[in-house]
């Protein structure tokens, strides 16, 4: 943290500009050696123009932005060179600055820097990136909910609480004499532990949104070979990307594709038709198939109007009876021969590929409230590490309410909450383990 580091945080490859980013205690000197303007004269939050210079040889013209600690990102000197966006150019400005005493920095390291110096708590630099990696539009209302502080100060909300409640109950246990002091009764606590409970309770149940907004909806579309699985991709994605044939198993392994249905992605994967073959890359594709139920949000499966139920066809809705799912009727413009009476108890979508798939685009945004999502505040988790931990906070909260109902003293219930305490504290970042720290931050991009 005592040095200074350098890095270019615009993408790789030929541009109009390029930005070199520098920050550490000694980013001013350091430029000023390659920079034709003393920078050490200049008022903080200024850009000024001159050249990068190398023994009296010209070798970019540039605007260079001089920050001054502490009102910085990083609350650092931090210095920003904008220079042409020649790949030569840039790196050669790089290569002075790493020679000139800066040290390339790591992936995240900038954001990491910000995160230990106060700047963002780690709720927020998660969400730095997750603005980075936005594909959709709600994706970037999620991530700029992160970091404006929206859930970081729910969260700080409650632990102000549970801080307030434990430190009355250790001045009533060392100071029992001190009248003016709020004495903490077990109905009090018992209070606070229920507000806990909802409160986490809801911001974990509304995660899935969250987790929505963020990864998109991994959907499979299933069926035996020839029902039109195919079919039903391309016309979802407006592409012809999977081949098309009345061959049975011409799909062999999953083909991919995105689609946006009210802001939200839909991660589409056609699968390898299922049934029993002999052939030996087929059969990979088939257990591919199979085993991509387990991981899916949401299956697409497919029958075929002009053939009779079989045996595949029972055991497909015997495997996801317990997926969200979606039974489409195929090729209804051909003669029935499927007996519609086993999918009585289901909603059922009749359609022809050939046609057009906009009732299964509404089916698929009715089950998951799209249009709904999309007027919501996005003050949602969005990530694993901070739903466990969220999880991890309502199971000691349980604990403490279970402990109230079995008349545990209270000093003893003390330690219940200051557990809560400090799992929440992790979601934020006032508490971390350095490994967990230094993997977070190494999955940005550098530069950043």
């Amino acid at each position: 943290m005592n040095d200074t580091i350098c890095a270019i945080s615009t993408a790789v490859g030929v541009g109009a500009i390029s930005i070199i980013r520098v920050s550490g205690e000694d980013s001013i000197n350091i430029v000023n050696k390659i920079f034709d303007k003393d920078l050490t004269k200049q008022p903080s939050h200024t850009i000024n123009y001159g050249h990068i210079i190398e023994n009296n040889e010209i070798i970019d013209e540039v605007m260079v932005t001089l920050m001054k600690a502490p009102k910085t990102f990083t609350r650092e000197d931090i210095i920003e060179i904008n220079s042409h966006g020649s790949i030569a150019t840039t790196n050669k400005i790089l290569e002075l600055l790493l020679n000139n005493g800066a040290r390339l920095a790591e992936p995240g390291e900038f954001t990491k820097r910000a995160f230990l110096n106060g700047r963002i708590d780690l709720v927020e630099a998660e969400s730095i990136m997750d603005l980075i990696e936005a594909k959709t539009d709600n994706q970037r209302k999620l991530a700029i909910n992160g970091i404006n502080g929206n859930i970081s100060k729910l969260i700080k909300d409650i632990i102000d609480k549970l801080v307030g409640i434990n430190a009355n109950i250790e001045v009533n246990i060392d100071y029992p004499e001190y009248e003016d002091i709020e004495v903490v009764t077990k109905d009090k606590i018992k209070e606070i532990s229920e507000y806990i409970e909802k409160e986490l309770s809801k911001l974990l149940s509304e995660s899935e949104n969250g987790k929505i907004i963020k990864e998109g909806i991994n959907t499979i579309i299933l069926g035996k070979p020839n029902v039109g699985k195919s079919s039903i991709l391309n016309k979802l994605i407006n592409e012809e990307k999977a081949i098309v044939t009345d061959i049975a198993g011409t799909t062999r392994d999953i083909v991919e594709g995105q689609i946006r249905i009210n802001g939200i992605l839909l991660n589409l994967i056609d699968t390898a038709g299922i049934r029993d073959t002999q052939d030996k890359v087929e059969r990979i594709g088939v257990e591919k198939s199979i085993n991509l139920i387990n991981e899916s949000d949401l299956v697409i499966l497919v029958f075929n109007n002009n053939e009779k139920i079989t045996d595949e066809d029972i055991k497909l809705l015997e495997k996801t009876h317990n997926k969200k799912r979606i039974i489409v009727i195929n090729k209804i413009d051909l003669d029935n021969k499927l007996d519609l009476n086993i999918f009585k108890d289901e909603e059922v979508i009749k359609l022809s590929a050939l046609d057009n798939v906009d009732e299964l685009k509404e089916k698929i945004s009715n089950i998951y409230n799209l249009e709904e999502l999309n007027n919501k505040d996005f003050t949602y988790l969005s990530n694993s590490r901070e739903i466990s931990l969220v999880k991890k906070a309502i199971e000691v909260s349980k604990n403490l309410n279970e402990s109230l109902k079995n008349n545990v003293p209270i000093d003893m219930l003390e330690i219940d909450i200051k557990e809560i305490c400090e799992i929440l504290g992790e979601i934020i970042g006032e508490s971390y383990d350095d490994k967990l720290i230094d993997t977070l931050f190494s999955n940005f991009c550098l530069g950043k």
